[in-house]
Parts: structure tokens; sequence; C-alpha cells
């Protein structure tokens, strides 16, 4: 049932992971300078020799587009698999764009957690704080969603806490905020249609343990 003319499509996640996984498919000998172009307006990019596609998309959508076969893997923060909560196949850690998911303050926010007080919780992320608070912890909490800078939250008083992506720290530090709990470690991931993984197999295992090799 394999089709020779099929393309198989990434979706790439838009930002600081593409040059990262460009770099490693590089190494697994797939080329596609294009990608990396940031003065082009196009939107898909070929490579017709291995049959394969790429599109940039928004991280939130790219999981989405895995979801429903638009793409047959994608390529994605941690974070955005865990938020997003698609019926995706994760098959591969990358290692790269390391950071950590965490609930972050200022200081005298810690007895708050520590009690298990209700609190309020500014997020972009507000699957993952509720999973963390509901599920985790077992604390009661009103999560706010924001989409800009959640450092603000606390700083202004709309909330007790953020859960935020955390790299340096220096962002909190300047602010007066600190990290009170870590929730998990964060990394770039590959992501997998779970049709195309039946469909493609032999493909997309050559790919993964391709890519394996090279990391």
């Amino acid at each position: 049932m394999n089709n020779e003319n099929r393309y198989l499509t990434f979706a790439l996640g838009k930002g600081r992971l593409v040059d990262s996984t460009m770099e490693l498919l590089e190494k697994c000998g797939i080329h596609c300078e294009e990608v990396t172009d940031k003065k082009t307006r196009k939107l898909i990019f070929t490579n017709e020799e291995l049959k394969l596609k790429f599109f940039l998309a928004k991280g939130p959508d790219v999981p989405t587009y895995v979801e429903y076969g638009a793409a047959d893997i994608g390529i994605v923060g941690k974070d955005t698999i865990m938020e997003e909560n698609r019926s995706v196949y994760e098959v591969l850690d990358l290692g790269f764009g390391k950071c950590r998911m965490c609930v972050c303050g200022p200081e005298s926010a810690r007895e708050l957690l520590d009690h298990h007080e209700m609190i309020k919780v500014a997020s972009k992320y507000p699957r993952i704080a509720r999973d963390y608070f509901y599920n985790r912890k077992q604390q009661t909490v009103d999560i706010i969603k924001l989409n800009g800078s959640v450092e603000l939250g606390p700083i202004v008083k709309l909330s007790d806490v953020i859960v935020d992506i955390v790299e340096t720290g220096s962002t909190l530090r300047e602010n007066g905020l600190t990290v009170l709990e870590e929730i998990c470690p964060l990394s770039a991931r590959v992501i997998v249609n779970q049709v195309s993984m039946q469909m493609e197999s032999e493909r997309i295992h050559k790919l993964i343990s391709d890519m394996k090799e090279n990391l």
C-alpha cells in the first residue's frame, strides 16, 4: 500500500526551533534551504527528490495539522503538545529548545502554594496550569488566561502566581519574581499523525531513526 508518489508533509512550529530542526534534517540528508529563508513569502516548501513537503505554522496549530492529517509529522515544543492535547503520537524528544514549565511569582506567594490556598493563576497555558493544580496538587485555583507578558499578572495584582515557560529566569528576576515550583522539563518533540504512522510506517520509522542517530 506504499504509494511512491505520496509526499510526506512536515509542519514546523515557527520561531527558534526551525533552524535547529533544519540543521538536524540536513544531517539526515534532507535539504530544503528555503525553509529558513526569512525573506520568502512562500507557504509550502518542497523537496521533490525525497518527496517531502514542509510548511511553517504557529506553534499551537502544529498538533492540529498533525491530528487532522494535513501534516504527517510535526515538530513543536512539549508545552504546546501538552496544552493542545491532540490525538497524535509523540515519538521523539529532540533535546533542543530546552526550558521548564514553572509556577512563578513573588517570594511571598510561596506560602500560598504550600498551604494550598485558593489563589489566582495567570497563564498562556490554562490546560497545563489546571492539570497541575487540580490533578497533581489537588489545589483549587482560579485560572486566568493571558496571551501576552504573563509576568505582569502578579505585578498588577491580577494574579498571585503565573504558570509559564522559564529558560534563564532573567525576565522573572528583572520583575521581582522567582520560580516557586517546577511543573516539568520541556524541549522540542516529534509528533506523528496516527493514520500516517500505519500507512507510511516504513518511511516514518526510517526518518525517526535517522533523526535519533544524528541528535
